[in-house]
């Protein structure tokens, strides 16, 4: 017996929701029960690679391309006026932008509250689509995510958008961005991706915003961040020449991970032999001075993430470090590459840290993070430890050697405040733990410490505990 036919038509098409629009139509085949399901499915989901068979070479083949295209046409036109919830277009193929343009327009005329547009009009990328104005004046769209191939700098001063809450462009050509946040009062997550910008400075300005991430960013000239509501912070990409204005007062969460060139790390290490090596060293220098206008403007946040790449950029404004009064968790990710040099004066500038979470700590040495770590001999060696209201301290990526447990013995005994440390080794990492007489020798120091000490040594393999010591002695 056909049991699923029997079932009502809004489970049957919530089941159809599931599938691409190809898909959904083929069904259409099965029985006359299955016939006009489609007109009533809210999700549309419409991809040409679906539909052109690229592994067969037919993408490029004009008729099948026309072929798609009276396909999405009739799709559109048997579902008329039926409200619908979400659309994916995905064109990867020459199609006409005209039509596009009609195809968009039907869908936010029908009430669609989230829209995902992947529109590459030919493979050379000299030709880009065009976002039609006239399209966007929509009060029902809510997330909207452009993707590349498509050009929206045009649009600026055109959206009429008045409830998106997300938006999120990936890889798209921007311009007069300032002016199209302007138009999207109800903006509360933003996400950029790879985004290429015509604009020289870039302003992120937004009274609603509450999440920004920027993922691969690269600012030839400054970036400006006017977002007083903000309360996550991601930024993962170069570090821009400068940041005029930071303003993220209500900030929770942070995530800043830079990217260093190799050849910029080099020159910044390297002495200043001749005149050419002292100027580059002072440009790049002077570029990433202006980082500590970020830090400033992110004084306010509670729980910051750096890494490798960001710790070694910060070594060139410790002077300027802020003081992160609110701060209560620090995760740290490390490199052997990478240096601690701004280690102490981050460690001093956090007054009510409580939970510092380091992953790995193999880093690069140098005379300058030496009383943070027991990796340089130093008189004033574990100072800006000393300073550190830290209560839990977590290791992760351990691997057992002596010098990460020197690294270890090193934190207990500089830490004043420690009550609880937690070391994470992975399951499948190599790690020399497995040798019976390091893994010994490493467990008796653990027991042995919190026998005399307040503070709890806990070992972990993954998130399962794999050995757990207890002291109910104090100091």
């Amino acid at each position: 017996m056909d049991r699923v036919s029997s079932l009502p038509n809004e489970l049957l098409c919530h089941v159809l929701s599931f599938l691409t629009t190809k898909e959904a139509a083929l069904t259409s085949i099965l029985s006359k029960r299955w016939r006009n399901l489609l007109a009533f499915v809210p999700y549309l989901y419409i991809d040409d690679s679906v539909f052109l068979h690229p592994e067969e070479g037919k993408r490029h083949r004009p008729e099948i391309i026309q072929s798609f295209m009276d396909f999405v046409d009739r799709i559109l036109a048997l579902q008329a006026n039926s409200p619908i919830q979400k659309c994916s277009l995905k064109c990867l193929s020459a199609v006409d932008s005209d039509r596009v343009d009609r195809w968009i327009h039907n869908v936010l005329l029908r009430g669609v509250s989230d829209l995902d547009l992947l529109v590459i009009l030919d493979s050379d990328g000299d030709d880009n689509y065009q976002l039609s104005p006239k399209s966007f004046e929509c009060r029902t769209l809510v997330k909207l995510k452009i993707d590349c191939g498509v050009e929206i700098d045009w649009l600026a001063g055109s959206f009429f958008l008045p409830m998106l809450k997300t938006l999120v462009i990936d890889s798209a050509w921007v311009n007069n961005f300032e002016i199209l946040l302007h138009d999207l009062p109800a903006l509360e997550e933003l996400v950029l991706v790879n985004v290429i910008w015509k604009d020289d400075d870039v302003n992120v300005s937004s009274a609603s915003l509450k999440t920004l991430t920027i993922y691969d960013g690269e600012f030839f000239g400054s970036v400006s961040f006017d977002t007083p509501s903000l309360t996550y912070f991601n930024y993962n990409g170069y570090v821009a020449p400068d940041y005029p204005l930071v303003k993220m007062k209500n900030l929770c969460g942070a995530r800043i991970v830079f990217s260093l060139t190799e050849e910029e790390l080099q020159r910044l290490r390297e002495p200043n032999d001749d005149h050419h090596h002292h100027h580059w060293h002072h440009d790049i220098a002077l570029g990433f001075s202006n980082v500590w206008k970020l830090f400033h403007g992110i004084q306010h946040v509670q729980h910051l993430d750096l890494f490798p790449d960001t710790l070694e950029v910060l070594s060139l404004c410790c002077e300027s470090m802020p003081v992160f009064k609110n701060l209560k968790s620090l995760d740290i990710k490390s490199d052997k590459e990478r240096s601690w040099q701004a280690m102490p004066v981050l460690l001093r500038n956090c007054p009510h840290l409580e939970t510092l979470v380091i992953e790995g700590l193999l880093h690069h040495a140098t005379n300058k993070c030496g009383d943070a770590c027991d990796c340089i001999s130093r008189e004033d060696k574990g100072h800006s430890l000393t300073s550190c209201p830290v209560k839990i301290l977590e290791i992760q990526g351990f691997l057992g050697t002596m010098k990460e447990m020197t690294m270890i013995k090193h934190f207990l005994d500089y830490f004043p405040c420690l009550k609880k440390m937690e070391i994470y080794i992975e399951e499948n990492d190599p790690t020399e733990l497995r040798i019976p007489e390091v893994s010994k020798r490493i467990l008796q120091m653990i027991e042995d410490y919190n026998k005399s000490s307040s503070c709890n040594v806990q070992l972990l393999v993954s998130d399962y505990l794999y050995k757990k010591w207890t002291a109910n002695r104090s100091l």
